[in-house]
């Protein structure tokens, strides 16, 4: 068993638009853009990041914004809510906020002994803000108080067909099974980031998830250093799986592999942080570029439509 991995670095999804999704994020949710980039494979796409003040592993939500993507099918295989924590006693706050907003499908919930709101992102996305207690990690000082605002990432949940193989996987990398609730299986890692756990809610009839806007890319989990990486690498390998080579993504260092739920998970470094290139005080607002595209700046400046914040 591994025990490297500490819980949640980033969880990566796709829009259609991404003035939309930089006022969801920075002005609804109140989360800080503390980067934004580019698409390492497409540069002609944004990659936009939120998070707390710095963007601590853990609070990290990044989107790749495709103009006019279609949006995708929920189903199988991927992750179907991406939960927030946020502070005991401030969900009437949310409710209030949200549905001011226009925010879509709100619906209050419980999962695990934890009061929930459920709700929609501009795409479709499927998101929740869980009341937890001692959460330590301090929220973004942005629209949203501190005494209300979103700590970082409870965790996730996956729809899957089947547990077996998945918890397997999980259980491996660190993570024990510790409850069950009708469909749902919940697995967290012990000692972690707070950005601990991983619900697999099991429906063997479901359809295939379709990707699209308002769809989770990949979800990525955090280690240390590159180091504690490589460690988790081998141990990867050597099990079977697939795993990329490391690739240097300019704020930390990623591997991937598939998984055999069909959800694609990533392993990435805390080292070296987003204020690598920006100071703190003013991260996530000139347009930064990966090395290979600096020479084609203002072609990609051009193409890329302007994010009024």
């Amino acid at each position: 068993m591994l025990t490297q991995i500490k819980g949640l670095h980033h969880v990566t999804s796709m829009a259609a638009d991404a003035q939309e999704n930089n006022d969801f994020f920075t002005k609804t949710l109140g989360l800080r853009r503390v980067k934004k980039t580019v698409n390492f494979d497409a540069p002609d796409v944004y990659h936009l990041y939120y998070g707390d003040e710095v963007g601590n592993a853990g609070s990290v939500m990044t989107y790749f914004p495709f103009a006019n993507m279609g949006k995708g099918g929920r189903g199988a295989g991927e992750v179907s809510e991406t939960v927030f924590s946020v502070p005991r006693g401030t969900l009437g706050f949310w409710q209030e906020r949200l549905s001011k907003e226009g925010v879509k499908e709100l619906g209050a919930y419980s999962l695990f002994g934890e009061d929930r709101l459920r709700f929609a992102g501009p795409d479709g996305d499927g998101f929740a803000l869980a009341e937890v207690d001692g959460d330590n990690r301090v929220p973004f000082a942005g629209p949203v108080a501190v005494s209300e605002g979103i700590h970082g990432f409870r965790g996730v949940t996956m729809r899957l067909r089947d547990e077996g193989a998945t918890g397997e996987l999980l259980k491996f990398m660190g993570y024990q099974p510790v409850d069950k609730q009708g469909d749902f299986v919940r697995y967290a890692v012990p000692g972690g980031n707070g950005a601990d756990y991983i619900d697999l809610e099991v429906l063997p009839g479901a359809s295939s998830a379709l990707q699209g806007a308002g769809s989770v890319h990949h979800v990525a989990f955090a280690v240390e250093d590159r180091a504690a990486q490589l460690e988790v690498r081998k141990a990867l390998l050597d099990t079977g799986y697939q795993v990329t080579p490391v690739i240097d993504r300019d704020y930390f260092w990623a591997i991937y592999f598939r998984t055999p739920g069909g959800v694609l998970f990533e392993i990435a470094t805390n080292e070296p942080g987003f204020n690598r290139d920006e100071d703190t005080a003013h991260l996530g607002e000139a347009l930064k570029l990966p090395t290979r595209y600096q020479q084609y700046r203002s072609q990609i400046e051009a193409h890329l439509p302007p994010i009024q914040d």
